[in-house]
C-alpha cells in the first residue's frame, strides 16, 4: 500500500485533516566510504506541534523506508538512520483522529498498519539506527525500539509510552520489544507504573541507563556524534553490549513472578474497572515467548488486536475525549478574558500562616518567582509558618528538587509580617483562612485599606459564595475566587470563580497567575460547591443518606465501583477530613435543602474523631466499630437499606440531575469543564473521561433530564 486510498479498511476519515509529518532522506558519507542515509521527520510545524504519525504520515514514511530498502539490496547504501525535527522525534500517534475511528476492522488496521511500517527497519540487510533527537513518547518510541540501533540526546525532554494512561497499550511493537530488551521489571515501570503516576517520563539519562538507548551524546554535537558513532558501529570497530537483555533465568522464573506481583499491586491500588493496564500486562506476560522471529511476530498479532479491542471500546474512546480536554481545553479555557488585561503581578501576599498557607506561599514563590509575604494573628505564628516554609525548602534541596542557589533566593523571598501596611505593594493577595465567612470577610476588611487600587484578592474558599465574602468590600469588583486543591503543588487544577461583580481585568490576572503557576484554570460562576465539591457532595450525601437509612457502611463503599474511581466514598471522606466533610454537606444541603441531605451521624463521627480501621501502614481493613456503633443507634426503628444496584442507581441519576442543572444554571460553559474539572482536581479516571461520558453510557442522563450531555455519545463505535 502506498496510499491510504488502497487500505483494505476505509481510513480515508481518520486522514482527512491530518497533519503529516513528513520522511526526508539525504545521503551523509561514511569516513570508510560508503553511504548512510539519514530520514529526518518534519511536520513543518514548530515545537508547539510534534511530529505525530497518522495514516498518511505512515505511508509516508513507509515510501521512504521501501525507497531505501531498495537501494539497500543493490548494496547503494551502508546503513540508514531516522532521526526528527529540532528538540523531538515523535509524539506517537496522531490521538487527534483517533475518536473518527468507524469500527474496531478499522482500528485493527491501523494497528497494523503501524506495525508494519515501523518494521520495515528490521527488514533491511544494513545496520538501521534511530537518532534520538527529543521528544519520543508512544510510537515515537516504538519507532527506535525497532530499530537495530538507537542514540539520545542528553536534553531530550521526555521519553516514555503513554499508553496505559490514555486508555490504551504500546501496539506498535513495544510491548513486545521493550521487556526483550531492558528485563521485566523495567518494562513493567516504564509501560505500566509510569503512566499511572500522572504519566511520568524519563529523562535522557534515565532512558540510556535502563538500556533504551544504546548511547547519548550532549545536544550540541548530538548529530554529529550519532553520526560518528554508526560510522563506527557499521565498520565493526563498535561493539554494543546490551546488559539488561533478559537472560535464561529471568525468562523462567522472574518473569511470571514480576507480573504476578505487578498484577496484585493493579488490583489493590485502582482495582479492575480499567481495560487498559491489565491489557499491556497480558501482552508483556506474552512477550516472554519472543525469543525468535516467530514469537515476536505472534506478539505483534497480539498488540494489534488489544489495540484494536482498546481503541474500538468505551474506555478507549473516553480516554481519548479526556486526552483531549486536559491537551486542548485545558490549554484555551472558556469564557477567559483577553490577558492583555492582566495586571502585572511583582509581589504575593498572603493571609494566613497555616499549612495550606505555607504551601501557596511556597509555589508563588517557586513559579511566578516574586517575593511572598505571610501574615497571621501574631508574630509567633507568623514565625512559626516562615520556619515550616524554610523546612519545606530544605526537603525540596535535599531531594534534589532545587539547587542551594535556588534554595537560598525561596529563604530570602518569603517573608512574614503582622503590619498589614506591609502588603501596600503587594499586586495580589490571596486568603488562606478557616472556611468560615465572617472569618473570610473580616480578612478582606482589615487589609483592603492598605492595599493599591491595583491590587487583586483572591479567596481560596471551597465552597462559601465568593460574592458575600466580597460584600463589605469597597471593590468587590477586584475579588476572584481561586479554589486550590489539595496537595497544592502536585493537583493541577484551580477553579477560578467570576463573582456578579468580579471585572475583566482581576479575572483575567487571574487566570495569568493561574498559568504561571503551571496549573490548569477553568471558570466557574459563583455557585455553592463551584463544581468538584458540589459533585464531591452529591457523592458523600447520598453514601452518609443512604448509610443513615440503613444501608451497611461496605455495600455503599462499594456500590460505586463501577465508576473505577480513585477511592471509595469513604476513604474519600476520611481524606478530606470529617469536620470539612460535615461542612461541605451542610452548606450543600442549605443551598438546595431539596436535593443534598445533611447528615447528623457525619457530625457525629467527626466528634468522635472515628471512621474506618485502619492497619499500622494505613492500610484501609474495614469500618470502627464505633463508626458503626454510632450510626446503628440513631437508625429508625423501620429502616430501608439498598441493595448496591439500587444505590448505584440513585447515585448516577443523582448526579445527571445535578450537572445538567449546574450547565442550565451556567456554572460552567460546557459538559467538557465539568468532566474536566473532576479529572484535573478530583482525579476522575480518563478511562471514564471525567463523569458526563459515563452518565450518558449508563443511561443516567436520559433518566434524569431526558437528552444526554455528548451528542453523539463518548463511546465506542458500536455505542455511539
Amino acid at each position: 500500500m502506498t496510499d491510504v486510498q488502497e487500505a483494505p479498511v476505509d481510513l480515508v476519515a481518520l486522514a482527512a485533516d491530518e497533519v503529516v509529518t513528513e520522511a526526508y532522506a539525504r545521503d551523509l558519507p561514511l569516513p570508510d566510504g560508503g553511504v548512510l542515509v539519514l530520514v529526518t521527520l518534519d511536520n513543518g510545524r514548530d515545537h508547539t506541534r510534534p511530529n505525530t504519525f497518522g495514516p498518511r504520515s505512515l505511508v509516508a514514511l513507509e515510501t521512504v523506508l521501501l525507497a531505501q530498502l531498495e537501494r539497500a539490496g543493490r548494496g547503494e547504501i551502508a546503513g540508514l538512520a531516522v532521526t526528527g525535527k529540532p528538540f523531538i522525534l515523535a509524539a506517537g500517534a496522531d490521538l487527534s483522529q483517533a475518536s473518527r475511528i468507524p469500527s474496531r476492522a478499522a482500528a485493527l488496521e491501523l494497528a497494523r498498519l503501524g506495525h508494519r511500517v515501523l518494521g520495515r527497519l528490521g527488514e533491511f540487510p544494513v545496520p538501521t539506527f534511530v537518532f534520538i533527537n527529543g521528544l519520543a513518547l508512544g510510537g515515537g518510541l516504538e519507532l527506535p525500539l525497532n530499530a537495530d540501533y538507537r542514540t539520545i540526546d542528553v536534553s531530550a525532554p521526555a521519553v516514555a509510552f503513554p499508553e496505559v494512561f490514555l486508555g490504551i497499550v504500546p501496539g506498535w511493537g513495544g510491548s513486545t520489544i521493550l521487556p526483550n530488551l531492558i528485563g521485566i521489571e523495567a518494562a513493567l515501570k516504564v509501560i505500566v507504573e509510569n503512566p499511572l503516576k500522572q504519566n511520568r517520563t524519563l529523562t535522557a539519562q534515565q532512558a540510556f541507563d535502563l538500556g533504551i538507548a544504546d548511547a547519548i551524546f550532549p545536544s550540541a554535537v548530538f548529530l554529529e556524534r550519532s553520526v560518528a558513532w554508526a560510522a563506527e558501529v557499521i565498520a565493526g570497530r563498535t561493539k554494543v553490549d546490551r546488559p539488561h537483555v533478559p537472560g535464561r533465568l529471568e525468562r523462567t522464573v522472574k518473569w511470571d513472578v514480576a507480573i504476578r506481583i505487578a498484577r496484585k499491586s493493579l488490583e489493590s491500588k485502582i482495582g479492575t474497572v480499567p481495560k487498559s493496564p491489565y491489557a499491556a500486562l497480558d501482552l508483556l506476560a506474552g512477550a516472554k515467548k519472543a525469543t525468535n522471529r516467530a514469537g515476536v511476530l505472534a506478539g505483534f498479532a497480539a498488540e494489534d488486536e488489544a489495540l484494536a479491542d482498546l481503541l474500538a471500546g468505551d474506555q478507549g474512546a473516553a480516554s481519548l475525549y479526556a486526552f483531549d480536554l486536559v491537551n486542548r481545553r485545558a490549554k484555551r479555557p472558556a469564557g477567559a478574558p483577553d490577558k492583555a488585561l492582566a495586571r502585572k503581578v511583582t509581589k504575593v501576599g498572603v493571609i494566613g500562616a497555616g499549612l495550606m498557607a505555607g504551601q501557596f506561599a511556597l509555589l508563588f514563590a517557586r513559579r511566578l518567582k516574586v517575593p511572598v509575604l505571610i501574615t497571621d494573628l501574631d508574630q509567633a505564628r507568623v514565625d512559626a509558618g516562615v520556619a515550616r516554609i524554610h523546612g519545606e525548602i530544605a526537603k525540596l534541596a535535599e531531594r534534589g528538587r532545587v539547587n542551594p542557589d535556588e534554595a537560598n533566593r525561596l529563604r530570602a523571598t518569603i517573608t512574614g509580617t503582622t503590619d498589614l501596611a506591609d502588603y501596600a505593594d503587594c499586586d495580589w493577595v490571596i486568603e488562606a483562612v478557616f472556611e468560615d465567612l465572617a472569618v473570610k470577610q473580616r480578612v478582606f476588611a482589615d487589609v483592603e485599606p492598605h492595599l493599591s487600587p491595583e491590587a487583586v484578592l483572591a479567596t481560596n474558599t471551597s465552597s462559601l459564595s465568593v460574592d458575600a465574602i466580597g460584600a463589605d468590600l469597597a471593590h468587590p469588583e477586584r475579588l476572584v475566587g481561586f479554589h486550590f486543591f489539595n496537595p497544592v503543588a502536585v493537583m493541577p487544577l484551580i477553579e477560578v470563580v467570576k463573582a456578579s461583580r468580579t471585572d475583566d481585568a482581576s479575572l483575567s490576572t487571574a487566570m495569568v497567575v493561574a498559568k504561571g503557576m503551571r496549573k490548569n484554570a477553568v471558570i466557574t460562576k459563583d455557585a455553592p460547591g463551584f463544581v468538584v465539591n458540589r459533585v464531591l457532595a452529591k457523592v458523600l450525601g447520598e453514601a452518609m443518606h443512604a448509610v443513615d437509612t440503613g444501608t451497611p457502611f461496605e455495600v455503599v463503599d462499594h456500590a460505586l465501583d463501577p465508576f473505577g474511581l480513585p477511592m471509595t466514598p469513604f476513604e474519600l471522606l476520611d481524606l478530606v477530613g470529617l469536620q470539612v466533610g460535615a461542612h461541605v454537606l451542610d452548606t450543600h444541603h442549605a443551598a438546595f435543602p431539596d436535593r443534598f441531605f445533611a447528615s447528623a451521624n457525619l457530625h457525629a463521627l467527626a466528634d468522635a474523631g472515628v471512621l474506618l480501621e485502619k492497619a499500622d501502614s494505613g492500610e484501609v481493613k474495614g469500618f470502627d466499630k464505633r463508626a458503626i456503633a454510632i450510626v446503628k443507634k440513631s437508625l429508625p426503628k423501620r429502616t430501608t437499606p439498598m441493595t448496591a444496584e439500587e444505590f448505584r442507581a440513585r447515585v448516577e441519576d443523582g448526579l445527571a440531575d445535578e450537572i445538567h442543572r449546574m450547565l442550565e444554571d451556567g456554572v460552567v460553559a460546557a459538559p467538557e469543564d465539568i468532566d474536566l474539572c473532576l479529572i484535573l482536581g478530583a482525579g476522575y479516571p480518563f478511562q471514564a473521561g471525567g463523569i458526563t461520558p459515563y452518565l450518558d453510557r449508563s443511561g443516567a442522563s436520559e433518566r434524569a433530564f431526558g437528552g444526554t450531555f455528548h451528542t453523539p455519545r463518548i463511546a465506542g463505535p458500536a455505542n455511539r
